[in-house]
């Protein structure tokens, strides 16, 4: 009798797999996006290719590209956080909620903290101001953000994140993590951007909310 409850239980659990991915997968997957906007190429789709997993979401907000920019350039683990759920992501600290001058000057090469140390973190791959820009991690990832101004005033905003598992268990429980948490935490964070731009009337760095140049040393 054992073996025939593990069978029921083995053949359940497959059925709940495939009906997850049938139906659920494909639409977090695309989320907010139109299928335009999931088949079009972005910066640094050559990065990563044949990946395994390819999720392109989006959000219109009620700004100019130029005032979403800042908030995106400042995120990271003690710097102004994720806009997503800071128990999970910024240690329980919120996420911030004015654009810090001190955060502005990012550069591709630049690594964006994701841990408490730094020494845990994605790469800064290139920036195009203020239409995209690459994070990523060696031949395994990228996110890629991308900023369309609409005839309107708005933006549409669009992340895109394609990576290619490695059988080691590292990679593995990453993958695991992007299939179990990835959505929530970005969909969190594209709402998150979105509030901060639509309530911010000025941004740092001169009229047009321009990054700063870091200075040379």
């Amino acid at each position: 009798m054992a073996w025939r409850a593990r069978t029921v239980i083995g053949l359940l659990g497959a059925a709940g797999v495939a009906a997850w991915a049938r139906a659920w997968r494909p639409r977090h997957l695309t989320w907010g996006a139109t299928p335009d906007e999931v088949a079009r190429a972005l910066p640094g789709d050559d990065l990563v290719r044949s990946p395994t997993f390819n999720a392109t979401r989006a959000i219109s907000v009620g700004a100019p590209p130029e005032r979403i920019w800042p908030w995106l350039v400042q995120v990271g683990v003690r710097r102004a956080g994720w806009y997503s759920y800071d128990l999970l992501d910024n240690l329980g600290r919120p996420s911030a909620r004015q654009i810090r001058p001190e955060w502005q000057a990012l550069e591709p090469g630049d690594t964006l903290p994701m841990s408490p140390d730094g020494k845990h973190g994605i790469n800064v791959y290139s920036m195009d101001y203020p239409r995209s820009m690459v994070w990523g991690t060696p031949a395994d990832t990228t996110w890629v953000w991308q900023l369309d101004p609409q005839p309107d005033g708005t933006t549409r905003l669009l992340t895109r994140i394609r990576s290619r598992i490695r059988w080691s268990p590292a990679s593995i429980a990453f993958s695991a993590l992007l299939e179990v948490a990835d959505f929530w935490m970005i969909r969190k964070m594209l709402a998150g951007l979105r509030e901060r731009a639509e309530q911010s009337g000025t941004s740092p760095g001169g009229e047009d909310g321009r990054t700063p140049a870091r200075s040379a040393s």
